[in-house]
Parts: structure tokens; sequence; C-alpha cells
């Protein structure tokens, strides 16, 4: 039949079979069902998306509403107003130690916007994308929306710690790998890049001519120092890096939708161009109050992370008293990706949760390979609403 397609093994006609098949056929969400099935419902304690439980800090609101106040809504530099370029390019180089131009400094639409600009300039048809799994299941359909195909190599924990084999890592690329993709401190996991680490893979990347596209949305949330490894402070503005982050987290604004790439200067226009023709800049009012959360907000950052380490700290010792839970300690990030022993199915598990204790959590098998058979708990919140979650949960895990 003419306009017809195949989704999910079914055949399809209609306006379905009028679009492009991959993009027909990219997969719900698994966390997004979760939420949908839960949102709503009265009472509920919501832990299965990345996000605390504090708005934003008021000083930040109140940046964005003066330039609202002053007018400043019209179209704007399509690689960010220069204050926040400025300001990035400051408070990036201070926490990775090194100097990084503004130039360098590309302001997006939340970071998922600044992954999605990256693959558009380097992933093609048939082009393929190596990357740690679990993660963040996005990156998946980000490398499948423009053309190519991700190549997942399995996370393990050793000596209490999520590790990654780097022999394993490497082994996996070919020819067609353009990119790795590193999300360290990782989301689920909390799996944490070591310097040297980071040193061995961009070592490879450079004999092999591969980009990295490093995710290191989580820097600031570690447990054992001030800031986790980055990239930046050992790559040369010439490198294939790709640096993405964003201000949904150390500044809770994550509906604020703001984020930014630091990348060569030589990709400058390719980065305004594909803003330019995806949403025509970052509006300007809410850029000012992104200059006053870097420009305020580091006693923010620290008062956060301290509440996540006693929220971590907590959470693994109540669920500890379940003895169905296996759990690893997470080095950063702010989520305990757990396995319930007698329940393989975890978006089964995640759905009879949010009904029979009125807790959300995400389901592992979102994550990609290694994920299934784990939930994901989001500790970003008070001590008092996790205390109430661990209330409900561990009675429904026995």
């Amino acid at each position: 039949m003419q306009g017809e397609v195949s989704v999910d093994g079914h055949m399809a006609a209609g306006l379905l079979g009028g679009i492009r098949r991959d993009i027909a056929q990219l997969p719900e969400s698994g966390i997004v069902e979760v939420v949908n099935a839960g949102r709503g419902k009265p009472g509920l304690i919501p832990l299965w998306v990345g996000e605390g439980d504090q708005p934003t800090p008021a000083f930040i609101g109140e940046a964005a509403n003066r330039a609202l106040a002053e007018g400043q809504t019209f179209y704007t530099w399509q690689r960010g107003i220069p204050p926040l370029r400025e300001a990035l390019a400051g408070y990036v180089g201070r926490i990775a130690g090194t100097t990084v131009s503004p130039s360098r400094i590309y302001v997006t639409i939340g970071g998922m916007q600044a992954i999605m600009m990256t693959m558009q300039a380097l992933v093609g048809p048939g082009d393929e994308v190596v990357l740690p799994a679990p993660v963040w299941p996005n990156i998946f359909s980000a490398v499948e929306i423009a053309g190519g195909r991700t190549v997942p190599v399995p996370i393990g924990v050793e000596n209490g710690h999520w590790r990654l084999d780097l022999d394993r890592l490497f082994a996996a690329c070919g020819p067609r790998t353009r990119a790795l993709f590193l999300n360290s401190p990782g989301n689920p996991t909390g799996w944490t890049l070591t310097a040297e680490e980071q040193k061995a893979i961009l070592d490879f990347c450079r004999r092999r001519g591969i980009w990295i596209v490093a995710d290191e949305v989580y820097a600031r949330f570690v447990y054992d120092r001030p800031v986790a490894p980055s990239f930046l402070s050992i790559a040369a503005p010439e490198d294939r890096l790709v640096v993405v982050n964003t201000f949904s987290k150390n500044w809770a604004m994550t509906g604020w939708r703001i984020g930014w790439v630091v990348a060569s200067e030589e990709l400058g226009q390719v980065y305004e161009n594909l803003q330019q023709f995806n949403t025509s800049g970052v509006p300007t009012f809410l850029q000012h109050g992104a200059v006053a959360a870097i420009e305020q907000g580091e006693s923010f950052i620290q008062s956060q992370v301290d509440r996540c380490r006693t929220a971590r700290d907590l959470v693994i010792g109540r669920l500890s008293e379940s003895p169905r839970v296996r759990l690893t300690r997470p080095d950063g990030a702010f989520y305990l990706f757990f396995r319930v022993e007698g329940e393989p199915d975890s978006r089964a598990l995640a759905l009879r949760l949010l009904h029979e204790a009125n807790v959300g959590l995400a389901p592992g098998s979102a994550f990609g390979p290694g994920g299934e058979g784990h939930l994901r708990l989001c500790f970003a919140g008070s001590v008092e609403r996790l205390q109430t979650a661990m209330d409900r949960l561990l009675p429904a895990l026995s």
C-alpha cells in the first residue's frame, strides 16, 4: 500500500507513513513513560528525573525579570550575549584550572540542544558514536536522529566502584567511529573518569582522529574532591574536543533551558549556523539570569553539593536495610542506581512502586545495555522528603 512504513514490526499507513522511517521508529523515553503514568498523582514523591525540590534562587529570577522589564526581548546573538560568554569563560576556566577564551563558548537551549547540535555537526548516516553504558538515554536518540548508530561499552563494578575498561572502550572503536561520548560523572551510575583515564582517552583519540564529546554536567557534584576532572584541563584548543554543560543542575534551573558548549574557535560559525537554523538563539532576558547565576551563585552550588552528600548517605543507609537491594555507592552526580533481587523487569517494578508506594523512580531499562534490572533514584532533595520516600519504598521492596 502506498505510504506504508514498518513501525515496531507493524505496517502503519497514513500520516506516520509519510515521515522518515527512523524518526517514526524512535522509542518513547522509558523515563517519560513512567513520569506520564504518575503525573498529577496526589501525594506522589517524584524521584524519577534529574532535579531537586528547590526552586531557582531568587537572585537569578530577579536578574531575568530586570532584563525583561528593560525590554530585553529582541532577537539576539546566536552564540550567546557577550556578558554571558565572558562569565562562562571565567567560570569554566576556574573550574578546569585553565584559560578558556569567550570565543570558544556557545550558549544553547539547555544541555540537550548542546548535544543535539554537536551530533548534527559530527554524525552522518552510518557513523558510529562509542559510549559507556548505562547512560542517559537521550544520547541514543540524538545519534539516531543524526543518522548514526551508538556502540555501547558496558561499565562494570570493581572494588565497590563503577569502572570503565579502557581497553574495551578502545577496542569498540572501528573505522566508522566519529566520536566518543563520555558523561562523567555519569548519569545514572555516578561513574567518574580519573584524570589518568582522561589522558589515556585523549591520547587515543588524537592518534585515531576521533572526536571526544564530554558531557560534564555533573562536574561539581562529586563528594571526595572539589570538582571532577575535566578534559579541558589537559586538551589543547585545537583538539577534537567538545564539552557540553548546562545551568540546570548547579543552579536549580532545569526549567530555564540554558546550556553551553566549549569547543574550538574554528567551530564558531558552525554552532552559530546550527543555532540560527534550530532556534534563532536563547532568550536574552534568560541569559541575564544566567549571568547572575555565575556571578552570585557559588555558595548555592556548595550548599547543593553538601545537601546531596547528606542525601546520598541517607538513601544508601536506608535502602541497605532491605536484604533484596544491591547497590554501589556513586562517586559523583546525584543518583543511586540499584538492583532489587527477584525483579528483572525494571519498567514493571517502577510502575508497581508508583502505585503501591506513591514514589516515582526511573526504570533502568531506559538507560541502555546494562541498565535492565536496576532502578534510578534521584537524591537531590530534602532529607525530609527522602526519609518519607524510604519509609514508603522499603515495605514495597520487602
